[in-house]
């Protein structure tokens, strides 16, 4: 499974002299006849377009060897395959990396490059936050991981009840019996509560989910404390005994798209509005190129489909939304990119930026289609007011 630590290792990656970086993004069809050849055939065909685009740029003899590979990979696939591919690799560097995905991306995709090219990746990734759902009733707790549609059973919790023994004499030992077993149902739920707080600060998931009978939802929710309930995607009715890998995995989803979608238009107005009043937001290309490399972005929203052109300095690494010959930083002679998420994308990755990939959102198509949230907007005060 791909982690974290996997897609910064890939951001850091930059080619140099005849350095290649490969990225393969495989998307599986339903397949039109029972030769399941169209795959096949297809990622032949952008073999053989990426070899006469890096034959162009000199670069034929350092990717010839990792595409061939890719294409014998994908020989080898079965006209079955059901899970999205993603490949990395860079023979110069000794680096092969494959990663199973959900099948959500666009289009089967090649690119060949002095960097990977992470844009579908991180539009995945960023609809697929690591997600826990809790199975709770009086005396037991399930708990499931739920990452790129991959469903785990982790460690249960069981809490043993009291044996009632009678109601002693005309019943009178009966509510003390009965206040015995509220305490010990109440102590269980606090320790659920106690193992998500845990799970959430040593970063094992970033949001969960309860499902318990609705009976059971007030007592066990008083026991979450508010910055974990924060991150409480929602729950619903379910019985602990009869919690499937599919049940978590539907209502895990559903629940993730419902909340992202409400996050989104959020971010979206929130975004707008600081931009408007000239406060810890910015809309379009060059403010956000500026901001990043301030160190001021805090979240970086993009189109799903956002493209711009873009020049980059090769000697410091600047973006210049303008299309200069020479670098207002360094003097020194910038490249063209075709399409800036190639180097934007990347740099987004390396400084612990959020990403966020929007779309059916027409105030933000309005802008451009790029804008970031800041964490501070330097060369102003506190109050707000500019600093001279």
């Amino acid at each position: 499974m791909i982690t974290r630590e996997d897609i910064r290792e890939l951001a850091e990656f930059q080619g140099s002299g005849a350095d290649c970086a490969i990225s393969f993004y495989y998307q599986p069809a339903r397949p039109s006849n029972k030769s399941h050849r169209e795959q096949a055939i297809l990622a032949k065909d952008l073999v053989r377009q990426a070899l006469r685009e890096a034959e162009k740029k000199g670069r034929n003899g350092c990717a010839r060897a990792d595409l061939q590979r890719i294409l014998d990979l994908t020989a080898d696939w079965p006209g079955s395959h059901a899970r999205a591919k993603a490949v990395f690799a860079c023979g110069g560097k000794d680096i092969w990396r494959e990663f199973d995905l959900p099948p959500q991306l666009t289009r089967t995709q090649l690119f060949v490059n002095r960097r990977f090219h992470l844009n579908e990746l991180a539009v995945v990734l960023g609809l697929q936050p690591r997600l826990r759902v809790a199975f709770v009733d009086r005396h037991r707790a399930r708990f499931f991981d739920l990452h790129l549609d991959e469903v785990k059973e982790q460690e249960a919790l069981f809490h043993t009840l009291p044996r009632r023994r009678g109601d002693g004499f005309l019943g009178y030992d009966a509510g003390h019996a009965e206040r015995s077993v509220n305490d010990e149902v109440l102590h269980h739920f606090k320790n659920v509560a106690e193992a998500l707080k845990q799970g959430l600060e040593k970063g094992v998931f970033d949001q969960f989910v309860i499902a318990c009978p609705d009976i059971h939802w007030h007592d066990l929710e008083g026991h979450l404390q508010p910055y974990v309930k924060r991150q409480m995607l929602g729950h619903f009715s379910a019985d602990v005994g009869n919690a499937t890998e599919e049940q978590v995995r539907q209502q895990g989803e559903r629940l993730l798209k419902e909340s992202f979608t409400q996050q989104r238009h959020e971010l979206v107005r929130e975004v707008l509005g600081q931009a408007r009043s000239n406060g810890r937001g910015v809309t379009g290309l060059r403010r956000v190129l500026r901001s990043l490399e301030m160190g001021e972005v805090q979240t970086l929203l993009m189109a799903e489909n956002y493209s711009a052109h873009a020049v980059e300095c090769p000697n410091c690494g600047h973006l210049d939304a303008h299309m200069v010959r020479y670098c207002p930083v360094c003097g020194r002679g910038t490249q063209e990119l075709e399409d800036v998420c190639e180097a934007l994308v990347p740099a987004a990755i390396r400084r612990d930026v959020e990403l966020v990939y929007v779309k059916d959102e027409p105030d933000f198509d309005h802008v451009g289609g790029i804008a970031a949230l800041l964490r501070f907007r330097s060369g102003q005060k506190k109050s707000g007011m500019a600093v001279a």
